[in-house]
C-alpha cells in the first residue's frame, strides 16, 4: 500500500469520515482506526495521537474499552473545575 498522507492528515481525516452522525468523534477501537493505522503505516497510534493532543490538533477522552477522538472544534468543552467546586460547596 502506497503511503500518501502523513499521520497527522491520516488522524484528521479518520476522525471526518470514520464518525457517524450524531457523533462528532470516533472510538479508536470500534471504529477501526487502530487497526487501519497500524495497518497503513506499520506502528501503533498511540504515540502520534497523544503528540498530536499535546500539539493541540486533536482532542483525546477516555472512554470504555479506548479513547475517543475529536478534532478540536467539534470537542464539548468540559467545565472548569474551579466552577464545579463553587458549585459544589456553595
Amino acid at each position: 500500500m502506497e503511503q500518501k498522507l502523513t499521520p497527522d492528515e491520516f488522524v484528521t481525516r479518520a476522525v471526518k469520515k470514520l464518525r457517524k452522525p450524531p457523533y462528532k468523534g470516533i472510538h479508536t477501537v470500534y471504529s477501526g482506526f487502530n487497526q487501519a493505522y497500524r495497518e497503513y503505516f506499520g506502528t501503533d497510534p498511540i504515540a502520534q495521537t497523544n503528540k498530536m493532543a499535546q500539539e493541540g490538533t486533536i482532542i483525546i477522552r477516555p472512554v470504555k474499552g479506548g479513547v475517543m477522538l475529536y478534532l478540536p472544534e467539534d470537542a464539548d468543552s468540559r467545565p472548569d473545575p474551579k466552577k464545579v467546586i463553587e458549585d459544589i460547596i456553595s
